[in-house]
């Protein structure tokens, strides 16, 4: 018996002695308190000791190393294999240790994106000719030559630089505001080129492979609305990814761009299932027209901005690649129709990642792949050949030109899909010259490799397309969850219209009704991630959408069936909408596919708003798509109405123009929409329509917009919204000692720059009272408070309002 068993015996009570192990585990656990506490005071000495050895600037005594841009093994390596025209090597290496350039691209569905373009070159361009960053002049931005209608743009201007400068403090807050919006993305220049070669189509049903963090997505987005007029195009986009964390970072890209028609989808892309869709009353495969395969690579063709690449390079890293990038290509073009196009991209350099992949895959495709021609796309774009031949070499230099070399012991690590195909005539007939490689130094971009594979027939292993797994025989009954929890009786039944015919699913429903796509049961899928809600469409009887539909008299052609929440029970506080194809998707794959989210948010519920005539208002994110259906509570703005909207918080009605007085005069209270069509006439006006939502109240009228949307609309308007950080000389000082207080920090100001009627939008500071609510017009610094509130929560006190009628924006 121990010391402490002892003393714990003599001094407990027996029916304390029983409960012993928990005493004697509460004194450890002090004990290690204890000697945890010694550690984290010696550890503070320790930091202590080590700030006082630093220099003045918080940094150790001759600052840290810089990473050395060499490495011996990448040049021996790209040196053989001659990828760079011969006398290029030099300008090629000398490229690669300079920064990239930074470039962003212009959304270019949108209908203001013409709008930007003309503000980027006419003010913001313009105002960098003269600008100096450390005693150099700046280079003025160009257009990338090969994008369509000059929407990329390259400056040789870092991001450091941008962030940093003062001088640029205005152009850098433009374009983080935008970006925000989902009106300019700051993307790689050679990035761009996978999603224009794709040729996309609004009618094409496309798969983005792995698509975080999701800048090419956005491209095919924009693709799929290239006309604005159709709210629900015919296609729709999956974007996949394998890492949970990093899908969410793909939902924030893709809603940027409101679209009812992406879904993000959490898979392993090397064996992403099947899906099925309903097509005239069967099930059959879901099989994509345009396939993105961007597939995880060494990324060797990004140490301009990546600089660890420079000293973790090593060939190792393309060997271990090689095989799941080979998989997932071929699960691409597994799932690629007939006729359809998919690109295959690497950001890496290396034929082991690039040529041999593409090589063997056409190889065992046995002609139903070929490589497609795009030397006339994109013209502008210096590009080079794929090459033919190449060996393979290990890390620590040993090369192999061929399979048969290998010794047994690295058969593990280099496969023969790795090497070129000795075979002259069938090299020859893969046609690998139409691959593209991007040199850097050709057009001061990063490097990259694409390849566009056309398909013309099935798979050799894949004739018979593949057969629907059935949890049920034939005939059976298999129950189906609905919003209500009750169960449907659903018969499935396997048709085969003869040997070679694809195998279809006739679904024959006795009651049907919409059901609960939740996440799939499978034990495997809740290992990883987060376990999301389900996605609940409406049902024909449920009670919410019939007010909905008087209030904002909704064209009979809205599709009421495509409309969704994210909760099976209790109250719905936000209604979501998907096109008719996603639907399909969700209600037909909700027990294989892992979604993390679909939809845009198209009304909120206000509670306040039941005594109005209607629980939901709408939402701005989803407002260009409702739009067209709304035949109710719509107002025709002028700019100047529009103006004064987004500029006070809540502005009485006498402040708006008589002609939306009158059209206001007699409204119900609620939500509103507020439209400002162009006038052709004057061109010196913003030229581009613009939809607001609004909320009515008994003497005033605010806009619920986000704060950078309202930023961007004001931009267009000609009122530039800039926050200007101004800074006092002690404040260096003060930083390096530690000592800022709060109350010496300079609050931020908003500079004001109007057009011509720039004193309508500047009265005199007064106070009023709105329904016992005391209101500030607005001038400049009250206008930068109007607008730094509004990003906040949209709420706040207006919901308290005496009149129950400036009802705020409560969030769930």
């Amino acid at each position: 018996m121990s010391t402490l068993t002892r003393a714990l015996r003599r001094r407990l009570p027996v029916c304390l002695w029983r409960v012993r192990p928990r005493f004697v585990a509460l004194w450890r656990r002090g004990a290690a308190g204890v000697a945890g506490a010694m550690g984290r005071r010696q550890r503070q000495r320790q930091q202590q000791q080590q700030k006082r050895e630093r220099g003045p600037g918080g940094w150790p005594e001759g600052g840290y190393p810089e990473i050395v841009k060499e490495n011996a093994l990448f040049e021996h390596y790209y040196g053989t294999l001659g990828i760079v025209p011969q006398g290029e090597w030099e300008d090629f290496m000398a490229t690669l240790r300079e920064p990239l350039p930074a470039t962003l691209r212009i959304t270019g569905y949108k209908s203001h994106a013409k709008e930007i373009l003309h503000c980027l070159k006419n003010k913001y361009f313009k105002e960098l000719e003269n600008q100096m960053v450390d005693g150099q002049k700046i280079e003025m931005p160009q257009p990338l030559i090969w994008y369509p209608e000059e929407l990329a743009w390259q400056t040789s201007l870092s991001r450091k630089v941008l962030r940093k400068s003062p001088e640029l403090e205005k152009f850098h807050h433009f374009l983080v505001s935008e970006t925000e919006c989902g009106n300019i993305s700051r993307q790689e220049a050679v990035s761009m080129i996978p999603p224009l070669l794709l040729n996309v189509q609004p009618h094409h049903k496309i798969l983005d492979m792995c698509a975080a963090p999701g800048s090419k997505t956005a491209q095919l987005i924009e693709m799929l609305h290239a006309d604005m007029n159709v709210p629900f195009p015919e296609g729709f986009v999956i974007a996949n990814d394998v890492d949970n964390k990093r899908c969410y970072l793909l939902v924030h890209q893709a809603k940027r761009l409101n679209s009812p028609s992406i879904l993000v989808a959490n898979h392993d892309a090397s064996s992403i299932p099947n899906l099925q869709i309903t097509t005239n009353g069967k099930k059959e495969i879901l099989f994509y027209d345009r396939i993105l395969c961007d597939v995880p690579c060494s990324g060797d063709g990004t140490m301009r901005k990546n600089i660890d690449v420079w000293k973790k390079w090593t060939t190792q890293n393309s060997l271990q690649l090689h095989g799941l990038q080979l998989r997932i290509a071929t699960r691409g073009v597994e799932q690629l129709a007939e006729g359809g196009r998919m690109v295959y991209s690497t950001c890496s350099l290396n034929p082991i990642e690039n040529e041999a992949v593409i090589a063997s895959l056409l190889e065992k495709s046995e002609g139903a792949l070929e490589l497609a021609d795009v030397s006339s796309e994109l013209p502008g774009l210096k590009r080079m050949p794929g090459i033919t031949k190449w060996k393979v070499m290990t890390k620590d230099g040993q090369w192999f030109e061929d399979w048969k070399e290998v010794p047994s012991n690295r058969q593990t690590q280099i496969r023969p899909t790795m090497f070129p195909l000795k075979d002259e005539e069938k090299l020859k007939a893969l046609n690998l010259e139409r691959c593209l490689r991007i040199l850097p130094h050709h057009q001061n971009t990063g490097g990259f490799f694409v390849a566009v594979l056309i398909k013309k027939s099935h798979m050799p292993w894949n004739k018979r397309q593949p057969k629907h797994k059935q949890s049920q025989k034939t005939g059976d009954a298999m129950p189906v969850a609905t919003e209500q929890g009750s169960s449907e009786t659903v018969k499935v039944t396997v048709t085969t219209d003869g040997k070679d015919e694809d195998p279809m699913v006739t679904e024959r429903t006795e009651v049907k009704k919409d059901g609960v796509c939740g996440p799939p049961p499978s034990k495997k899928m809740k290992l990883f991630g987060f376990k999301e809600d389900p996605f609940v469409f409406l049902s024909e009887e449920d009670a919410l959408f019939p007010a909905i539909e008087t209030f904002y008299a909704l064209d009979p052609s809205f599709p009421k069936m495509n409309l969704l929440t994210r909760t099976q029970e209790g109250k719905k506080r936000q209604l979501y909408m998907v096109s008719k194809e996603i639907r399909n998707v969700l209600l037909n794959n909700s027990e294989k596919l892992k979604v993390i989210n679909t939809g845009i948010k198209v009304w909120c519920r206000n509670s306040d708003g039941e005594q109005f005539g209607c629980a939901f208002r709408l939402a701005q994110e989803g407002i260009y798509t409702l739009y067209p259906f709304i035949n109710a509570r719509i107002i025709n703005a002028s700019i100047e109405d529009v103006k004064v909207l987004l500029t006070e918080e809540n502005p009485f009605l006498s402040k708006f123009s008589t002609e939306a007085c009158s059209q206001l005069k007699g409204m119900a209270m609620g939500s509103i929409v507020l439209k400002y069509e162009p006038d052709s006439t004057k061109p010196d006006t913003l030229q581009c329509p613009i939809v607001l939502c609004g909320w009515l109240g008994k003497t005033s009228l605010r806009a619920f917009v986000p704060k950078n949307e309202r930023m961007h609309y004001l931009r267009m308007m000609g009122v530039e919204v800039f926050k200007a950080k101004r800074k006092e000389e002690n404040i260096e000082e003060k930083t390096e000692a530690g000592s800022i207080d709060a109350s010496d920090q300079i609050p931020e100001e908003m500079n004001l720059e109007c057009g011509a009627k720039e004193n309508n939008l500047l009265p005199v500071e007064s106070e009023d009272e709105l329904n016992g609510q005391s209101v500030k017009e607005p001038t400049e610094l009250s206008i930068a408070q109007n607008l730094s509130s509004s990003n906040k929560k949209e709420t706040a006190k207006d919901s308290e309002d005496k009149d129950n009628g400036d009802v705020g924006d409560k969030k769930d």
